[in-house]
């Protein structure tokens, strides 16, 4: 038995039917609900000696797998809600990775528990989720924007936000001071598509 297959076994045993655990190309991911986030996380660091949490990040799945066409793809993930939040995790004494995801349960306003009481490290990994996606991590001591300005409007990296924004910043030399006003760029879409339409390229 594997490393991987071992520490699958593992937390199999420990969480038994409230997690749900895969095993693929030699990475182990664990999703648990919402309401356990905080206390299976306790318990992978207690007791399966996961002593770091290397990442804290958002993820927006509103169109994830849907291609040209409008219809998703049969290959892609049916996500359990609109956002999650995905954290990487390491046992020093054990020399393994894992990756734990949840869900937010409401959509409108996502909302998770703060994991600072069981990583402390995540304190600036989850105000970057806040900031970047709006996530709001319940219990975080200092919950506030780090990448945008205090005044910003939106969450960047949500898919429904526009690729330019919604403002631009100059300096006016009436006023001698920088201003703020509504974007002026034409939109056109210069982003790679990642994830294609079943059949993309075939017979071409």
């Amino acid at each position: 038995m594997s490393r991987l297959e071992n520490l699958q076994q593992k937390m199999i045993a420990l969480l038994g039917e409230q997690a749900h655990i895969t095993l693929s190309t030699d990475e182990i991911t664990l999703e648990v609900s919402a309401d356990m986030w905080e206390s299976t996380c306790l318990r992978l660091r207690d007791e399966l000696q996961f002593e770091q949490c290397l990442d804290v990040c958002g993820v927006d799945y509103s169109t994830y797998g849907v291609g040209t066409t409008g219809e998703p793809s049969q290959a892609a993930l049916v996500p359990a809600g609109r956002y999650a939040v995905v954290i990487h995790l390491l046992s020093i004494a054990n020399n393994v990775r894992l990756r734990v995801r949840t869900y937010a349960a409401n959509d409108d306003f996502p909302c998770i528990d703060s994991l600072m009481n069981v990583w402390p490290s995540v304190n600036w990994f989850e105000r970057e989720a806040f900031d970047l996606f709006g996530i709001v991590f319940e219990g975080h001591p200092d919950l506030r924007r780090i990448l945008t300005d205090y005044g910003f409007i939106g969450h960047p990296f949500r898919k429904d936000f526009p690729v330019y924004g919604n403002v631009e910043m100059r300096y006016d030399p009436e006023l001698e001071r920088v201003v703020y006003q509504p974007v002026t760029i034409d939109p056109r879409e210069v982003i790679p598509r990642v994830i294609r339409e079943d059949g993309y390229g075939v017979g071409r």
